[in-house]
């Protein structure tokens, strides 16, 4: 009862947060260019136009434009089967609006493809992860704009032909279920126009964020559709933020509010999704919140047509739920937090971690759906410390992917059909939820700091010949 002989061991980025070149080669800004660096106690800002003085630290970020085959030779030193990457929309479609791409935008992927299979990597692209054409905000009001679906239909259709022979796996949006969530309005949906200040003080519109939900749902369908009769060797899934909830107590009311919470933001968009249509529970929910959501013609026939092939998430930790409001000890998250675990520790950003979660998000997701899974984001944001001889010493962090593959394999002897796991930041990269440096996931130390300061030097931490060998094992050995 192992992992699969051909389980698809690596690693996760996302262009915004690793890429750099900015404005090199024709690129065109997208949301993130437009946000300063935050920290964990003090939020990253937004802002229309360029400030001078200031740190947008996704401009640089930690260099893959100019450092790819090094780095894609570090993941292969490793023994990477896939490499998760995104594709930078704008480096395509400058504003997002074109109606002919960018050539040498589509040329640094074909040289990152290339690389890959020169390396016997095999590619898994995210469509679209948190970097929407900024234009778009402008113009449109993100998605909310319903014009901005045709958009992205003509640049998947732009993609999926170039590298039909180069990549294989895609998925369309990640963490599309952000967008339940207020922060999703500026990491997801781009409903941000006009918008200037902290990223934690963007009005929250309800109505936009969901009816610019809508108009994802139906942008993935139609690119799903279009691939599975264009290119039926493609595979294409969705991605997840599963933030696995428990009732804080045996109340009734406690596992009421449970169920809610995990409805609302981890059942509801792949529901949709793998299932092809809008889920019952969630029409109370729009009478609640005085939601109506704006449907056209055919919408719903996208939907049945366009269900994903595989399943994909990140997971990171697990929060409580409960009606008591006396209960006050809250726990930090990515996007959403709840009320602390008393029998879980926390990461130094708060974030509870919670191995066995693992295996419980798993178990519930597979029985739900019955399809292949893949967790395509976990890991451990801490403080590294670079020692004088240039190693990093992250005992912390291995013990941390220890755990959660060991509750992996338990998922498969329960009968999970696991097809892969890519931890998140297998190399440092910017944080998308602070913009800040310090919080490191990586197996690889990049010298970069949050002033912008550093030589971008690449090196390997303790956890980079751990994961070597669990590689190398097929998971067995995680000693």
């Amino acid at each position: 009862m192992a992992f699969k002989k051909d389980f698809l061991w690596g690693g996760a980025t996302a262009a915004n947060q690793y890429e750099g070149a900015w404005d090199i080669d024709g690129k065109g800004a997208s949301v993130p260019d437009h946000c300063t660096n935050g920290s964990h106690k003090t939020p990253k800002r937004i802002t229309p136009d360029f400030e001078e003085g200031t740190l947008y630290p996704s401009r640089e970020a930690t260099d893959f434009y100019h450092h790819y085959k090094e780095d894609i030779a570090l993941a292969a030193e490793m023994g990477f089967k896939v490499f998760r990457m995104s594709i930078n929309w704008s480096r395509i479609f400058p504003t997002g609006m074109e109606e002919e791409p960018n050539e040498a935008g589509l040329q640094f992927y074909d040289n990152v493809f290339d690389e890959l299979k020169r390396q016997n990597i095999e590619p898994l692209v995210t469509i679209s992860h948190y970097e929407l054409p900024y234009a778009l905000v402008e113009t449109y009001n993100g998605w909310y704009g319903r014009e901005v679906i045709d958009c992205f239909v003509r640049y998947c259709k732009v993609i999926f032909e170039r590298y039909k022979d180069k990549v294989t796996y895609w998925l369309t949006f990640n963490e599309i279920n952000s967008g339940t969530a207020p922060m999703g309005a500026a990491l997801s949906l781009g409903t941000i126009k006009g918008f200037r200040g902290p990223v934690d003080e963007i009005p929250d519109e309800p109505q936009v964020r969901f009816q610019a939900l809508h108009h994802q749902f139906v942008a993935s369908a139609l690119v799903i559709k279009y691939a599975h009769e264009n290119y039926p060797q493609f595979k294409l899934g969705n991605m997840s933020l599963f933030a696995t909830k428990y009732p804080y107590s045996c109340n009734p009311a406690d596992v009421l509010e449970c169920q809610k919470q995990m409805r609302i933001m981890n059942w509801f968009c792949s529901d949709v999704q793998a299932r092809g249509y809008y889920p019952s529970y969630i029409n109370r929910f729009f009478e609640e919140k005085g939601i109506v959501i704006k449907k056209e013609e055919g919408d719903d026939e996208i939907l049945r047509q366009g269900t994903i092939d595989f399943y994909t998430f990140s997971y990171y930790m697990s929060t409580c739920e409960t009606v008591d409001a006396s209960v006050l000890e809250k726990a930090g998250g990515n996007l959403i937090g709840g009320v602390a675990n008393p029998y879980l520790k926390a990461s130094d950003w708060g974030w509870q971690i919670d191995p066995e979660g693992l295996r419980y998000t798993l178990n519930e997701i597979y029985d739900r759906y019955q399809i292949p899974l893949m967790v395509v984001e976990n890991g451990l944001g801490a403080y590294d410390k670079l020692e004088e001889d240039g190693s990093v010493h992250d005992d912390y962090r291995i013990d941390y992917l220890r755990k959660h593959i060991a509750q992996m394999h338990e998922a498969v002897k329960d009968g999970v059909d696991l097809m892969g796991y890519t931890p998140w930041g297998w190399i440092d990269v910017v944080s998308a939820s602070t913009g800040e440096m310090a919080k490191r996931y990586g197996f690889v130390y990049v010298d970069k700091y949050d002033d912008g300061t550093g030589d971008l030097s690449r090196r390997r931490k303790d956890s980079f010949f751990w994961y070597q060998k669990v590689i190398g094992s097929n998971g067995e050995d995680l000693s």
